[in-house]
């Protein structure tokens, strides 16, 4: 397996953006919100390691995903699909990715889906609830913290780019 990321690329942002993609996750679940403050901060680390991380003729290309994305999730959560800080992460978190490798991340995304509610589900029934009972994420049925699955996606992402990055 080769993805179009590079392994450097890929070793700068990674020790950047993982804390952002477990506060996102914990936060998601503990208030059912992706605070602006974490994707301001994701952004802010494609702005500035980006410069550093990428050839730049990629720079701008990536900064045109930021832009797509945005749209794309501006146009779901107006329909009611998608909530707004899921469509902002996603945007803030869609420059980190190569185009090559978006079929790959979609796979990623759809695996790291079903894990995500199929954990969290298991553990809204189970004694992991009692250590933090007033997590939101518990008592919305049906609705999701996908900054569960949105920030593992991307945090999964750049740990195989460090490893079978270009």
């Amino acid at each position: 397996m080769s993805l179009s990321i590079s392994a450097q690329s890929a070793l700068w942002f990674l020790p950047f953006v993982a804390p952002i993609c477990l506060y996102v996750a914990w936060s998601d679940m503990r208030m059912m919100k992706i605070p602006n403050m974490a994707v301001l901060a994701l952004a802010g680390v494609f702005l500035i390691v980006g410069l550093l991380a990428l050839p730049l003729a990629d720079y701008p290309w990536r900064l045109l995903h930021f832009v797509v994305v945005l749209l794309v999730g501006m146009g779901l959560n107006a329909g009611g699909l998608i909530g707004a800080g899921d469509a902002k992460f996603a945007a803030a978190a869609a420059p980190f990715i190569a185009l090559g490798d978006l079929l790959f991340v979609t796979v990623v995304f759809a695996a790291t889906l079903l894990a995500a509610w199929v954990t969290h589900r298991l553990a809204k029934h189970s004694p992991i609830r009692r250590l933090v009972p007033d997590w939101e994420s518990w008592h919305r049925g049906w609705d999701f913290p996908m900054g569960l699955a949105l920030g593992g996606t991307l945090g999964l992402y750049l740990a195989l780019g460090c490893l079978y990055g270009a």
